[in-house]
């Protein structure tokens, strides 16, 4: 996983995925959620107002941009490890890593060694 490609680790189902908010990914999500902007989408995960269905949708772009086959439904049907709560988490990492400058994004520059 590369925290500087915006990549987050979720499991699904047992198996490791790898989500990223690609570009496409991110148009994806803007025609799925209920929001005026992405940016609206993540000031209400950045306040806790989100719901079950935008995490479902940012969860999904996120698969998809990984590379992940699946639809909605099967997202759905799926056993996300850690379940709402973690894939809350997963779905606010995803939007933190596409819209931060890595530092920003919890993926912190090294200077040097330690």
């Amino acid at each position: 996983m590369n925290p500087w490609a915006g990549e987050v680790a979720v499991v699904i189902d047992g198996e490791r995925h790898v989500a990223r908010l690609t570009l496409g990914a991110l148009a994806e999500l803007e025609a799925a959620v209920q929001a005026g902007s992405l940016i609206d989408l993540v000031e209400r995960f950045e306040a806790g107002r989100f719901s079950a269905r935008d995490v479902l949708a940012v969860l999904l772009a996120g698969l998809r941009g990984g590379g992940w086959p699946g639809t909605a439904a099967d997202l759905g049907r799926a056993e996300v490890d850690g379940g709402p709560v973690a894939a809350a988490r997963v779905a606010a990492q995803l939007l933190a890593r596409a819209f931060a400058l890595p530092e920003e994004a919890g993926c912190g520059a090294s200077t040097g060694p330690g």
